[in-house]
């Protein structure tokens, strides 16, 4: 069989795959991949977590692994920008790629890839630059402790700096994941994240004859952890990929190519940027109560990925699912694409209730922190948990919206979620007697208010693209 014949063969089992698989068959066979692969970025930021946890005090710093902690949440919002501006951008080059193939338009799809690579290095320019001249002003901003404000500028620095592996990974895991192979994203991913597990306490506390460098070790850990991933996403490219090749012309950028990619890229970017502004400013929140309540906010926050994450994964799979059957015309396999993702997701949110409500004290335990530190963990955790199924609802339903071209709804969705309700909400709270307590309450709050605002759009949404005379004989 020629080179010809077995691309055309691998595209049209892709093809058979996302119209013909039964869509409960389809949504494990994409999800699961995506899930233990998100799982594995969830393990970067709570493996960095747990060693500097332990990291040793000195005679000029007490309780050194707690501030270590405080200074990565303190951090915590690069991170999740970086993650901001490549997934924005990756679910755009998701949703458009996945149309222009059920549409039958393959070298439009090339193109468009090639285009997001070409974002993603202008996105590395911008945080190189942040990583220079920006790290030091962004962390002093949150904190006066000459030790916490040491650890965030060395951790925010090396993050920025290095955030080409990242930024192009994701687009290229997003261009994968676009073409059904969720698999290879799941090695790719895990790979990284497995590299920083072992990378991790050999930088952090010196072992095998290198030198300790404490939190710079986590930070060095986690860049080379995201240019492995990279690297072996991007042979699959290099050595020409059978689905999709993106040859150099198409990193050229193309206008017309770009403007549709940001109808739902920029939205996304956008939604998903709202997430490290609500960080940094429950930051100041909570900051305002307690240094500890700040690390209480970070530690919750690393423990709530392990159960948002596959979410993020499924809704990562289920994009691609409605995306493509919409460009293919298939409207009740859209139907039961969105109601499988919803039944999924609510599972694997009752799987979160359960362990972070009902092992909450053994799980905090695994974490070096103070007795304070670690009861406003724990109060916080069983609190918040209360919101879990309406953000699984949240997480579910905006994909829906991205995936059948409405980047607007998904951001307004966001905007609720993130910042209209829960902020305002916080600071009022902090306001009240025991407002350690009562704090924690606007983070379910703002969950549920975006949850009766994500049916009511999605709704709408969905009965607009189902009168579309294509859809209508369907």
């Amino acid at each position: 069989m020629n080179l010809s014949q077995e691309k055309k063969d691998q595209t049209k089992n892709q093809n058979n795959k996302m119209l013909a698989m039964p869509v409960p068959k389809l949504m494990m066979n994409m999800g699961l991949p995506m899930m233990v692969s998100m799982l594995g970025q969830a393990l970067y930021n709570v493996v960095d977590t747990f060693y500097v946890s332990r990291i040793p005090d000195t005679q000029g710093i007490i309780h050194a692994g707690e501030k270590a902690i405080n200074a990565l949440t303190l951090s915590f919002p690069i991170q999740m920008l970086i993650i901001a501006l490549g997934v924005g951008t990756g679910v755009g080059i998701n949703a458009l790629v996945a149309r222009c193939l059920g549409m039958k338009q393959k070298r439009r799809a090339e193109n468009a890839a090639g285009n997001a690579l070409f974002a993603s290095s202008m996105y590395f320019v911008a945080m190189f630059l942040f990583g220079i001249f920006g790290a030091g002003a962004f962390i002093r901003s949150q904190t006066h402790d000459p030790a916490v404000t040491a650890f965030g500028i060395t951790y925010v620095r090396i993050i920025s700096i290095f955030s080409l592996g990242s930024l192009a990974y994701m687009s290229l895991e997003k261009v994968m994941i676009a073409t059904g192979r969720t698999k290879i994203t799941m090695m790719t991913q895990m790979a990284g994240a497995l590299t920083n597990i072992v990378l991790d306490p050999i930088l952090i506390y010196g072992w095998l004859g290198f030198p300790v460098m404490g939190v710079k070790g986590a930070a060095v850990a986690t860049v080379i952890g995201q240019f492995v991933s990279l690297i072996w996403i991007g042979s699959f490219y290099i050595k020409k990929d059978r689905v999709m090749t993106i040859r150099r012309s198409d990193l050229r950028p193309n206008a017309g190519l770009l403007r549709e990619l940001y109808q739902v890229g920029v939205p996304a970017i956008i939604m998903q940027i709202l997430v490290p502004i609500m960080a940094y400013a429950m930051n100041l929140i909570l900051g305002s109560l307690s240094e500890a309540a700040v690390t209480a906010y970070g530690i919750y926050y690393k423990l709530q990925n392990f159960i948002f994450m596959p979410g993020y994964g499924l809704n990562n799979a289920s994009i691609p699912i409605i995306a493509y059957n919409y460009g293919a015309r298939q409207k009740k396999r859209i139907g039961e694409a969105v109601r499988w993702a919803l039944i999924d997701i609510t599972v694997i949110m009752g799987i979160g209730v359960v362990l972070l409500a009902g092992f909450t004290r053994p799980i905090v335990s695994i974490f070096s922190v103070t007795p304070e530190t670690s009861a406003l963990c724990v109060q916080a955790l069983k609190i918040i948990v209360a919101g879990f199924f309406f953000a699984g609802v949240n997480i579910i339903l905006q994909g829906v919206c991205q995936a059948l071209g409405s980047g607007t709804d998904s951001l307004i969705v966001s905007i609720v979620r993130f910042i209209a309700v829960p902020l305002p909400v916080a600071y009022g709270l902090t306001k009240m007697l025991n407002p350690a307590f009562w704090v924690w309450f606007s983070i379910p709050i703002g969950e549920l208010a975006a949850a009766v605002a994500a049916v009511c759009l999605t709704r709408t949404l969905y009965k607009k693209r189902m009168a579309q005379p294509a859809f209508i004989k369907g």
